[in-house]
């Protein structure tokens, strides 16, 4: 039952009141919120929200820009309960650059954000599974929209292939019927969703540039999707072809030796790809792109594993396991 429009809700909320020096001292609060909507915007009931690196980095003091008081999360599912008369009841999903980090987030059981900003959810995909859509396949769709989406015949090598962000961009590439090549840091499948068949480096055994040039005839990949940053960036780089690109969206640390001679010889590119720079709008746009691709099949979400679900009052728990490299995708469920 829908509440008459511009109602105030009393929304429950995860609270994070000042940062941590680590996930372990996080802090989190429940509080309760009214929230209302403008003009422009809809009242969400959430069903599922996912945790994001980014929630926990920014928990913890790695984004300078993260406004405290705050509730965190970027990645949100749930129905429309209050806003234009089109929306009412409808089934929707999003993500943002902005909304956990410099505004208050999904954490929660209610949110309130731009109308332009929702999606509608596939009938076929569950709360958390649409929950758990947002940033990753954001990332890959931005670094591939900012690159040069990969043309049929091309070659794309993806680094840390087994990542959420990983597995978004082989799905994108093989659906476009380029050839991927993945990278993973010990010896083991590819374990994600893929269109086509995936050919597998073990970088801690190979040397990765040496391998992609025998698998593409001395030519290289056309384009790089490094998701994982500085440690495999001079592999990346050797393993470029002539006006091939690279995408970055990650570091360790923040320095590397750079071959500018190599750069502009090889007439290489690099693109860099923050999505928090993105607003929920921006964002919105984003995921509509991808609407006939999960319509198809050719894109599927993340399973989302029994134990990877937790209530809002566990967002402790749920934030160390995702600082603690879960592969899996964790999801807060109000």
């Amino acid at each position: 039952m829908f509440r008459p429009s511009n109602q105030t809700i009393q929304a429950r909320c995860v609270r994070l009141l000042a940062k941590a020096d680590n996930p372990a001292a996080l802090d989190p609060m429940m509080e309760t919120h009214a929230l209302s909507r403008a003009a422009d915007e809809v009242l969400i009931e959430i069903k599922a929200a996912a945790v994001n690196p980014s929630d926990v980095k920014a928990a913890t003091g790695l984004m300078p820009y993260a406004v405290f008081p705050r509730t965190p999360g970027r990645d949100y599912a749930g129905v429309v309960i209050d806003g234009p008369a089109e929306w009412i009841g409808r089934e929707v999903f999003g993500s943002s650059g902005d909304l956990g980090i410099r505004r208050d987030g999904t954490h929660a059981t209610h949110l309130v954000v731009e109308a332009e900003a929702v999606v509608e959810k596939p009938e076929s995909i569950s709360w958390e599974e649409a929950a758990g859509i947002g940033v990753p396949f954001v990332t890959a769709t931005e670094g591939f929209r900012r690159a040069g989406l990969p043309k049929p015949g091309e070659t794309v090598l993806v680094m840390g292939v087994n990542g959420k962000v990983g597995q978004a961009a082989v799905q994108i590439a093989t659906w476009q019927d380029a050839r991927v090549i993945g990278v993973a840091r010990k010896s083991e499948p590819y374990e994600g969703h893929s269109n086509a068949k995936v050919e597998m480096i073990d970088a801690s055994t190979t040397d990765v540039a040496a391998r992609v040039r025998e698998l593409t005839d001395g030519k290289g990949a056309d384009i790089v999707f490094n998701t994982v940053g500085d440690p495999y960036f001079q592999a990346a780089h050797k393993s470029l072809a002539r006006r091939g690109r690279q995408i970055l969206i990650a570091a360790v640390d923040r320095i590397v030796q750079f071959n500018i001679l190599e750069f502009y010889r090889g007439q290489h590119t690099y693109v860099g790809i923050d999505t928090l720079g993105l607003s929920s709008i921006a964002t919105g746009a984003v995921l509509r792109e991808l609407g006939p691709g999960f319509a198809s099949g050719h894109l599927k979400p993340f399973p989302i594993k029994a134990n990877a679900s937790y209530p809002l009052e566990q967002a402790k728990q749920a934030f160390i396991a995702v600082a603690g490299s879960s592969r899996d995708r964790i999801i807060l469920r109000p």
